[in-house]
């Protein structure tokens, strides 16, 4: 008797393969579509002036680690709903989760350093320590970079050996057939993954609520001190804070949201073809695609490159149809 291992995406409806495709795809296009105009934009900068400005960088990176996640998303996706007794192999389902956790993490990191580079820029102490770290901020923002890939993938690699294993199980005979049907079944060691995945997630998250608790008392300082010097409270050193505020707070909120839909999607304590596996996925693809149109939105150089790309598409659009009326 021959057995095949199928999956259980065999029963998979499909509304579900549609809605899984078609909703978490177009979030990934759009964030492609953003971050690599991101990416475009300082990559340019960069071959113009020679060098890399400390943001430039750090949004190239994080632009860059972006599409490849969002890319990898996609990929892995797809294999899960096309091929899924494939993508349930033991070693390539780990491979999937290893490269998947890895961009995560990188992404996170990144955009942690640039939360950090823009409250190191912005606030206002007179303690050593930080005018040491915003004299020198420039020149270690590349280690400071790299050294978050290193540790992004030492952490990943954990998901290789110490967090899933598949196995075939429920073997059920098909009739009128010499075949035996089998099941895959991924086991998740719960508590290596919150271990890992926590610490993987917490150390930049704590990383980034310092920098953003510091900033808000650093903008609380400020109001103190316009009010004893009766100065008007709308300057540029107000409005740097309050905007830096915001970019944060928007990142947290799309983070706490991301960060509870990746663990409960990476714990696969829901069913495949179940209503909370699309939505996980759903709420996985839209933090990358939402972060990069609020990046976009919240810097002026980005706000105004991106006006002028619009305008330059629709000058084409309208140029391509009145040639193609006057053709006629």
């Amino acid at each position: 008797m021959i057995e095949i291992c199928n999956s259980s995406e065999d029963e998979l409806s499909m509304f579900v393969i549609i809605i899984s495709f078609t909703v978490p795809g177009m979030e990934c296009i759009i964030g492609i579509i953003g971050n690599g105009f991101i990416m475009v934009i300082n990559g340019a900068e960069w071959v113009q002036n020679k060098k890399f400005s400390p943001s430039g960088r750090i949004l190239f990176f994080l632009s860059l680690s972006r599409i490849a996640l969002q890319s990898c998303m996609m990929i892995e996706n797809s294999a899960a709903l096309i091929f899924p007794s494939f993508y349930k192999e033991d070693t390539v389902y780990e491979i999937f989760k290893v490269i998947f956790m890895f961009l995560t993490f990188c992404s996170l990191w990144f955009a942690t350093w640039l939360s950090i580079f823009y409250f190191v820029k912005i606030a206002n102490f007179n303690h050593p320590l930080f005018l040491r770290l915003k004299w020198k901020i420039a020149g270690l923002m590349p280690w400071l970079l790299w050294s978050s890939v290193i540790i992004s993938f030492c952490y990943s690699i954990l998901f290789s050996q110490q967090v899933y294993n598949t196995s075939c199980i429920h073997s059920i005979p098909k009739p009128f057939s010499n075949f035996t049907k089998k099941k895959h079944k991924i086991n998740t060691n719960m508590i290596n993954l919150a271990i890992i995945y926590n610490v993987g997630m917490f150390i930049p998250l704590i990383l980034f609520m310092l920098a953003a608790v510091l900033l808000i008392i650093s903008l609380k300082k400020h109001i103190l001190q316009m009010e004893s010097n009766t100065t008007g409270y709308r300057n540029p050193s107000m409005e740097a804070h309050i905007g830096a505020i915001k970019a944060i707070s928007s990142f947290f909120i799309l983070y706490i949201f991301n960060f509870i839909a990746l663990l409960l999607y990476m714990s696969n304590i829901f069913d495949d073809n179940s209503f909370w596996t699309v939505f996980c996925k759903i709420i996985m693809a839209a933090y990358p695609s939402g972060h990069s149109v609020l990046l976009i939105l919240g810097n002026p150089k980005l706000r105004n490159n991106w006006g002028r790309f619009q305008h330059q598409i629709c000058s084409c659009c309208l140029s391509s149809r009145s040639w193609t009326l006057s053709g006629k």
